[in-house]
This record gives C-alpha cells, structure tokens and sequence, in this order.
C-alpha cells in the first residue's frame, strides 16, 4: 500500500478510447463522496505512438519503446507514484519501461493471471491482439502459475482483429456476432473464461454488456491502481483476491 496521495500516471493513448474508459472507470469505482477525494491522475495520451502490434509482428521498424519510454520519465517527473499502462500488448515491453523509471508500474498482465488463478480456472481463453498472442505475453505467465492459455483459431481471431481494428479503434459499435463466434470456440475448446486481454474488448465489454464468462484485464488494472495510491475501490468486489 502506497501513500494516500500518490499520483496515479497513464500512459494513455494506446489507444484513446480504452484510456478515456479507464479514466472513467478509476472515477466510478473509487470509493469518494467529493472531488478532493479522488485519485490526483497525470495522464499521457501520446495517441501517435507506433502500433505495438505492428512492431512486434515485424510488420513496421517503428519502435514503439523509445516513445513510451520518454513518456513514462515524463509522468515521473510530473509527480506520478504508480504508473498504470491500459494496453495489454504495451506489456511486451514491461521490464524494459520498468527499468527506465524509478516508480512502481502495475502489471496488468500478472495481476489478471493471478485473479485466474484465484478463481480455480485452470484453462483460459486468451482474446487478444495478434501481437499479443504471437509473443506469447499471456502464455507465459499463466504457465508460470500452472493455467493453459488458449488463443482463437485463425478464424477466430479474424472476429477478434475485427472487433478491436475494425470496430473499437475505427469509433464503430462492437458486433456481439463476433464475441459470441469466439465464445463459442473457445468454450467448445474447453475454457471456463475468456481473458479481454486488449483494451479495445474492454470497451466492447462495456458497450455490449457482456457477463462474468469475460475476465476484463482493464477492470484488473483499475482496482490494482486505486488501491496502489492507497485509495479504496468499489463496485470490484468479484474482483478481489
């Protein structure tokens, strides 16, 4: 537990809709009665940042690091505690961001293995971006606490590309279509969850009010920082561990 008033920092813009929600979120779910209650919030919302996913398939030379870095020192230096980052495909390069600061950044992706884990599932599925999932950021830490992540099939993850480029990023409504396609596959694959492991499906989940069968890893990383700057969170109570 951190100080009562640490400032939270985002590193945003990754992209700007799932980071408005997150803001929006960490206001609904922290327990206030006024406005000097709230988390004091520094956000960074560098939206030109390069496509993490791009980078990481080899399909760009834009480095997407060198960015995130320099905007990651700059929440430091503007007083930042605790630094969350609402991108799941961002967290290929956590240990390098965690080196080039000397404050406490969240893992949303450990922090979500671990409410698996908690939760008794055992198998899970993994929805995410195709960077995500070919550099194995969710498989390796839900093997490392005994879970077997289970990424779509080809055309799966077509609907889930789709939901997340096509729908969420372009400012278009999600198709609950394509979720239950995926749902399907997985469940049939013997999934008792599906990890949202993109922000992008966060929205989605919001948008199409989807239930507990979807582990949302923002709503993760939102109770984590709450109760990082030492505040209390409300309205996550299936969330605790």
């Amino acid at each position: 537990m951190h100080d009562k008033n640490t400032t939270l920092g985002i590193l945003g813009g990754l992209g700007p809709m799932s980071s408005a929600y997150f803001y929006e979120m960490l206001t609904e779910h922290t327990a206030a009665a006024t406005d000097q209650e709230h988390l004091d919030i520094v956000i960074s919302s560098r939206a030109t940042t390069p496509d993490r996913t791009d980078f990481i398939l080899d399909n760009s030379r834009e480095d997407p690091f060198p960015v995130m870095r320099d905007e990651l020192r700059k929440l430091e230096a503007f007083g930042a505690g605790v630094i969350a980052i609402p991108c799941n495909t961002a967290h290929y390069f956590y240990d390098a961001l965690v080196s080039s600061v000397g404050v406490k950044v969240l893992n949303m992706v450990e922090s979500t293995v671990l409410l698996c884990k908690a939760r008794g599932i055992d198998k899970v599925g993994v929805m995410a971006t195709r960077g995500t999932i070919s550099a194995g950021i969710y498989d390796k830490v839900c093997a490392a606490h005994g879970i077997c992540a289970v990424a779509p099939s080809e055309r799966a993850q077509e609907r889930v590309t789709a939901i997340i480029y096509d729908q969420i990023k372009a400012g278009r409504p999600a198709q609950a279509a394509d979720f239950e396609f995926v749902e399907r596959e997985l469940s049939d694959a013997g999934c008792s969850a599906a990890i949202l492991a993109c922000t992008e499906l966060s929205v989605a989940k919001k948008q199409l009010s989807l239930g507990d069968w979807y582990i949302d890893a923002l709503e993760v990383l939102a109770l984590s920082a709450i109760e990082a700057c030492g505040k209390k969170a409300i309205g996550f109570e299936d969330l605790k561990i």
